[in-house]
């Protein structure tokens, strides 16, 4: 039986049993899913405050629901619609909540929300990103009498803070796409007078509870695990309290239940109580292997619960030293995607039931990424909690926009980040936290390790910016466009690789035969500057592929292993089309590995190939670019993406021979004729051994439309707000796909469930169309459930194409008010991946030799500089000679020269380097993101020159500009341009292994 099958059904029968029981034990429950019976005006409605208003003209809705996520990859980011929304909600208290305290959590607003209950104002928070949450019980009504809440929200691009006047740095037309309204989930709590308190501490000043592991023995499987939670009395009586904690394994099983001190608590007092345990055969969480523990505190009056709080979480072990990130004793090398926060969907924004941020974060994973840096705000908690369960590594930013700040909008970026980590301080997945977009001041960094330091001293997450390459504070950097390397903190680059391309357009040679670099030359940046040719960053799918694979190269080659500086790796920009900046026709940015409904393109199998591993490549794998279905007579050059050592191509079983090896991962076959058929790569190993192969098939002419479904395990949900997925293929009359069909679709859905849509190239981007083309043999709509339990029926139908249907079956859900049933309840983790591997992190592959003098006739006072381990300094000759020599700690076997040049990507440097005098290397140095490698016949010596032998030439092979604008000079400093300069940021020598 199909293993995916089995699971499901397990989801299923789990979520039965959790219904069930969530029923039958309706008065124990604590916390409670609040999204469901909303209504929701778009526009003024000061009345609505009032408890007697009628809102029965009102749109209902479930949340999370942005009133103008409809428009989400119809309009550009700055034309989203903004403005006043109002939500409004009827609700009862349970019957048993007399006496009781009752908050209301709500997981974000945009931008601004003020809360009603019953007519009163409660309060307002407006920083548009982070949860926040208020006491409602000196304004709530008991049962079984009926209580109103209104929500005033205004997402105003320009929106200012009430008190201070000043607007939000990251309230940003270019990134942060402006889905309005209540677009997160909101949850209702109800506790006893002695409780736990919530993570919530710009509105509740409170801090919840930190679960933490502690004194880890990986190779044994043991940690201690730790509670510490805040408690709070509000009885008129001192109390003794005390935690009794209880873990729970994935399996349901309890594994460990232990108990903390007794501490008195007076009334209106609140004191941290703490419990600890050694634990043994734990299993660690790790990159995908989403392995979490249900961890549940309770407060204890003598031998009573009266608080309990459950915590899903995983124990995992970080370090971060010399140039490398450790996970669980194990180096992991960066490899994974810069991602807008927002995450969004054609028609439905970032509003996505839980299952759908486990599907299209899961795609991350299994494409080999293993960290995903968020943009440039921090992510909801349905997606940080996603990553925690498919094993996704996270950077997670406060709020910035493209600078440092100071004076009252400084202050909201640690008020946020303050909150942000208090708010996900139990999130295993999160490795990072970044304090900025850009470099901050020493003294800003120092502010942001201080808060980390008082909210999560244990949760063993470095805290960093983007740059602060020669921070004494930071604890990681990395350029967003480039390499760096570094003996001491772990360097990935923030962002590169940031080209476009539609997944319709496969190459020149296939309908609607897109040229590399057509497109987009009208593009303007952010700050309204006019790019006079953005061609360059427009492709096809061919040379999308083959650029991700070309800027990932120079990461690879200084790996950990490489060397004592090396580079912790770096995430390319982005995953998914995101409705945000762009440089392309369309009205979105096309930098993504799958598109905007997640369907992959052909960087995305380039990734799972050249990411194989944690940091060397593991697994031999390769990957043709592109498909076998041309028009007769095309010839073009062939690529094939490997890890094999040497690629050989077959068509229709005959041997084209061995192909061009460039960038260790491509290998190019020239002017290949189309033949219809089969063309097939095999990959061998250094000793000849075929170690991988890969086929494609040419498909016949099309034939009928074939639908599949992806949808929530366990079965899509009755409850007006869980959607499915649905997948149309054009096929031959064998079933294979047609990778060149453009054929319209026209889409009918019946019964209990609506059509949202999909996305295509033509009119409005086709969002919220019934008919809509497939790209490249394939498209993608979604379907609503409505409230009722029953089927979906979906039907396609396509001139001369057979027609195809396909039934997707809703679940009854609790749909109450307040219901019992959470919005992530019993979703499955990631865990294919397996545990961290006990094997070696990596394989030296070179040795270097240190320097221990220097010596040169020019500018002698900086000439330590060029070795010094800090990329924001330089040695360059100035009006003396361009020549300088270094000396070695022993004599060496030097076979490698490594070295960073001031202009590296666009600058080509003449020079000539001589080992003890003999002349070892003459030439030209290539342009790169940031190190090259000049590689010669090993040579014996002690001394190393190197002498610039003629001017530096102008290359545009890499252009970079960014949003702003600004072209980026790497590293270039004005100076003397009368006589040649050889500015040299870093060098480093190399000998090769025994």
């Amino acid at each position: 039986m199909n293993l995916k099958r089995v699971l499901y059904a397990f989801s299923f029968v789990m979520l039965f049993a959790s219904m069930v029981n969530a029923q039958e034990n309706k008065s124990e429950r604590e916390k409670y899913n609040f999204n469901y019976g909303w209504k929701l005006n778009v526009g003024a409605a000061e009345e609505a405050i009032k408890p007697e208003f009628d809102d029965q003209k009102w749109t209902a809705v479930n949340l999370p629901f942005a009133w103008n996520q409809a428009e989400a990859f119809k309009n550009d980011i700055t034309h989203l619609s903004t403005g006043i929304a109002w939500y409004r909600k009827t609700f009862q208290l349970p019957k048993d909540s007399n006496d009781k305290k009752v908050f209301i959590e709500f997981e974000g607003v945009r931008q601004m929300g003020e809360v009603y209950l019953n007519g009163t104002f409660i309060g307002r928070h407006e920083n548009g990103v982070m949860a926040f949450g208020f006491d409602l019980t000196p304004y709530v009504k008991p049962f079984p009498q009926e209580n109103v809440i209104a929500v005033k929200t205004d997402n105003d691009w320009k929106y200012k803070e009430k008190v201070s006047g000043s607007g939000f740095q990251w309230n940003n037309n270019n990134f942060n796409a402006n889905y309005g309204g209540l677009p997160k989930n909101v949850f209702l709590h109800v506790k006893s007078k002695v409780y736990q308190t919530l993570p919530l501490f710009s509105t509740l000043g409170t801090t919840g509870t930190y679960v933490y592991a502690t004194d880890f023995n990986i190779a044994d499987k043991k940690a201690v695990i730790n509670v510490s939670s805040q408690v709070k009395n509000e009885l008129s009586k001192a109390v003794n309290a005390k935690l009794k904690v209880t873990v729970v394994d994935m399996k349901g099983k309890e594994v460990a239940s232990f108990l903390g001190d007794s501490f008195v608590i007076n009334p209106n007092e609140k004191k941290d109580l703490k419990a600890s345990k050694a634990l043994d055969n734990l299993n660690f969480w790790s990159w995908g292997y989403g392995y979490l523990y249900t961890v549940s505190s309770e407060v204890l009056l003598g031998n009573k619960a009266v608080d309990k709080v459950n915590i899903q979480t995983g124990f995992r072990k970080t370090k971060f030293e010399k140039g490398m990130v450790y996970l669980n004793d194990r180096v992991i090398q960066m490899k994974g995607y810069a991602q807008r926060t927002s995450n969004e969907w054609p028609s439905v924004g970032m509003s996505v039931p839980a299952w759908m941020s486990d599907y299209s974060n899961s795609l991350m994973i299994k494409s080999n990424g293993n960290l995903v840096r968020w943009m440039h705000v921090t992510p909801w908690k349905q997606d940080v909690e996603s990553c925690d369960r498919v094993g996704l590594i996270q950077a997670m930013p406060a709020g910035d926009a493209e600078k440092d700040v100071t004076g009252r909008q400084w202050e909201q970026r640690t008020e946020l980040m303050r909150d942000a980590i208090i708010y996900n301080k139990n999130n295993p997945s999160i490795l990072f936290y970044e304090s900025g977009n850009e470099s901050i001041s020493e003294e800003h960094m120092k502010e942001m390790v201080e808060i980390r330091n008082t909210y999560d001293p244990y949760g063993g997450r470095a805290i960093g910016s983007r740059e602060m390459l020669d921070s004494k504070v930071a604890e990681y950097g990395g350029e967003m466009l480039y390499i760096n390397k570094s003996a001491k903190l772990p360097f990935w680059a923030t962002e590169y690789s940031r080209d476009e391309g539609l997944r319709k357009y496969w190459d020149e040679f296939t309908p609607p035969y897109h040229k590399n670099g057509t497109g987009g030359t009208t593009h303007s940046n952010v700050n309204g500057s006019k790019v006079a040719d953005a061609s360059a960053y427009n492709r096809n799918q061919d040379t999308h592929a083959i650029e991700n694979v070309e800027r990932w190269y120079d990461y690879w080659e200084m790996r950990p292993g490489t060397g004592e500086r090396v580079s912790s790796g770096g995430v390319n920009i982005i995953f998914s089309d995101s409705n945000t900046h762009y440089r392309g026709q369309e009205n979105y940015r096309r930098s993504g590995e799958v598109d905007p409904m997640r369907i992959p393109k052909d960087n995305y199998y380039a990734h799972q190939v050249i990411w194989d591993g944690w940091v060397d490549t593991e697994k031999p794998q390769a990957h043709i670019v592109g498909h076998w279905n041309y028009e007769k007579e095309v010839t073009k050059d062939i690529t094939v993406i490997s890890t094999a050592n040497e690629v050989e191509l077959f068509v229709n079983k005959e041997s084209l021979g061995k192909g061009i090896q460039s960038k260790r991962f491509l290998f190019t076959f020239k002017n290949v004729q189309f033949k219809p058929g089969t063309i097939k790569a095999v990959g061998y190993d250094k000793s000849g051994k075929q170690v991988c192969e890969t086929e494609i098939r040419t498909a016949g002419k099309p034939y009928a439309l074939k639908l599949t479904t992806i949808e929530r395990p366990g079965g899509t949900l009755a409850n007006a707000n869980d959607l499915a997925i649905v997948q149309v293929e054009v096929v031959d009359d064998k079933g294979n796909r047609c990778p060149t069909a453009l054929n319209m679709i026209d889409f009918e859905v019946k019964g209990q469930g609506t059509f949202v849509g999909g996305i295509a190239q033509g009119p409005d981007n086709y969002i919220g169309a019934s008919s809509l083309p497939v790209e490249g043999g394939v498209n993608r709509i979604m379907v609503r459930s409505t409230e009722t339990e029953g089927e979906i029926k979906i039907k396609a139908t396509s001139d001369s194409l057979k027609g195809d249907a396909i039934t997707v079956k809703t679940i009854k859900t609790d749909l109450g008010k307040l219901s019992v049933n959470l919005p992530n309840e019993n979703l499955p983790s990631f865990t294919e991946k397996g545990p961290t591997p006990t094997t070696p992190s990596f394989k030296r592959t070179r040795l270097p030799i240190k320097i221990i003098e220097v010596k040169t006739n020019s500018n002698q006072e900086d000439a330590y500089k060029s070795y010094d381990d800090n990329e924001l300094t330089e040695w360059s000759n100035g009006s003396g000679s361009a020549k300088i020599e270094y000396e070695l700690t022993r004599e060496a076997n030097v076979n490698q020269v490594v070295l960073k040049l001031a202009g590296w990507r666009s600058k080509k440097y003449p020079i000539r380097i001589l080992i003890d005098n003999k002349n070892v290397f003459e030439g030209v140095t290539p342009t790169s993101l940031g190190y090259v490698t000049l590689e010669f016949s090993p040579t014996k010596g002690k001394k190393v020159q190197i002498e610039l032998i003629g001017d530096a030439k102008n290359s545009d092979v890499i252009n970079l500009v960014e949003i702003t604008g600004k072209v980026d000079e790497a590293g270039l400093k004005k100076g003397n341009t009368k006589v040649p300069q050889l500015p040299i940021v870093e060098v480093e020598f190399y000998e090769p292994i025994q």
